[in-house]
């Protein structure tokens, strides 16, 4: 028996995994999304963390886009969403997954959020009845928003619930402690407990301040009942779909549910395992045939937090040694060069609007050639906006200085 075969399991080797990320992601020319919504749906959820990301990962997978189509899908059209979803982090979903990320994933968050939010305002000594306090101020701020038309900026709704501006000594006795008012944490509260998204920023595509709108009226059914059982299988079916075959524990990390959660989520699904070579994982049993093979090359600039390269906690099989240059120490991705699957090197854009590229290991001519066009093509579609991943990396600051 060869080293790594498992008996009687299907092997999914590291080439077909590569494939598949290459068609269901979008990312091979011959399976390009068509517009910014498809886009999303391939990888399930864009990282939004760092706005620059989202409009990046788009043209990624569907290279006509601009960023003011994907404005228009996000803010006009309203076919995706920005929200807090899996693992704590904001996400821009199909607006469809709404109530799915927000039944599945959201109230353990909410939970979470509200017990250190209650326990900080009891400790500030702000009301006797500090739940009754923060409950009411939560009701004032979502009237003063129906108020205004269902959309408004924090200041503004600061303005109109004064209790929002309340103060609290944050980090006390550390070097970094500092007084911050509970505006955000409270707009964070209720938008994980799925009342309000952020909606439109205040200023260009690359601005991280929002104007805050009531979920109601982004999505007529945003805040329908969903079972958690049933959305954490709809969520853990579409990670599948995207990202199989993968371990369990890839699955585990993604979403950020308990291991008894995830284990209810894959037994809801018809899964079959798989060998990965130096693990088992699992797929959809209705997704075992192969991918076809191609000659064509493909090139990729994805960029820092992008799904594709966050979309799995084992990233060996296509990250290869480079994680200590593409990465920062918090294991936050930063802007990775794809060539047909892996990983070869990264790219910053300088501060003339170039777009230079570090690559890791030797490529060859003809590939070299694949990935100075894109880079320019980068350049081009980047014009006069300046990018700084939010989260910076060795090879990001190297090739950006």
């Amino acid at each position: 028996m060869a080293p790594g075969i498992i008996l009687g399991m299907l092997r999914m080797d590291v080439a077909e995994r590569r494939r598949r990320l290459g068609s269901r992601h979008g990312l091979h020319p011959s399976a390009q999304a068509s517009d910014p919504l498809e886009a999303a749906r391939r990888v399930v959820a864009l990282h939004a963390t760092d706005p620059a990301s989202v409009f990046l990962a788009v043209r990624a997978r569907s290279p006509r886009a601009t960023p003011a189509s994907v404005e228009d899908a996000l803010y006009d059209r309203r076919d995706l969403v920005r929200m807090l979803g899996m693992r704590r982090t904001v996400f821009v979903v199909p607006t469809d997954l709404m109530r799915v990320i927000g039944a599945s994933t959201m109230r353990r968050v909410a939970d979470t959020q509200r017990r250190h939010l209650l326990k900080q305002l009891r400790e500030a000594g702000v009301a006797d009845n500090t739940e009754g306090w923060l409950a009411e101020v939560e009701c004032a701020v979502l009237a003063a928003l129906t108020k205004r038309g269902g959309t408004a900026i924090a200041t503004e709704l600061a303005a109109d619930e004064p209790r929002l501006r309340t103060s609290l000594l944050m980090a006390e006795g550390k070097p970094y402690e500092a007084r911050q008012n509970i505006t955000s944490r409270v707009l964070l509260l209720l938008g994980a407990e799925g009342h309000i998204v952020r909606g439109r920023p205040t200023g260009s595509w690359l601005s991280q301040r929002y104007q805050w709108t009531l979920a109601e009226l982004w999505s007529s059914d945003a805040q329908e009942p969903t079972s958690p059982r049933a959305a954490r299988a709809e969520l853990a079916r579409q990670w599948l779909a995207a990202f199989g075959p993968a371990p369990v524990a890839d699955l585990r990390w993604w979403t950020g549910w308990s291991a008894t959660e995830v284990k209810q989520a894959v037994g809801d699904l018809h899964v079959t395992e798989v060998d990965l070579g130096d693990t088992v994982g699992i797929v959809l049993t209705d997704d075992l045939e192969r991918t076809p093979a191609t000659a064509e090359p493909w090139v990729a600039f994805l960029p820092a937090l992008d799904p594709t390269v966050m979309g799995w906690s084992d990233r060996g099989w296509f990250l290869g040694d480079h994680e200590k240059a593409l990465f920062d120490r918090n294991g936050n991705a930063g802007p990775t060069v794809w060539l047909g699957g892996r990983i070869v090197g990264g790219w910053a854009q300088r501060p003339d609007g170039e777009v230079a590229v570090k690559l890791l290991e030797d490529i060859g001519s003809d590939h070299l050639s694949l990935v100075t066009a894109e880079a320019a093509r980068l350049t081009e579609w980047l014009g006069d906006a300046r990018i700084i991943p939010r989260f910076r990396t060795p090879t990001e600051r190297e090739l950006s200085a």
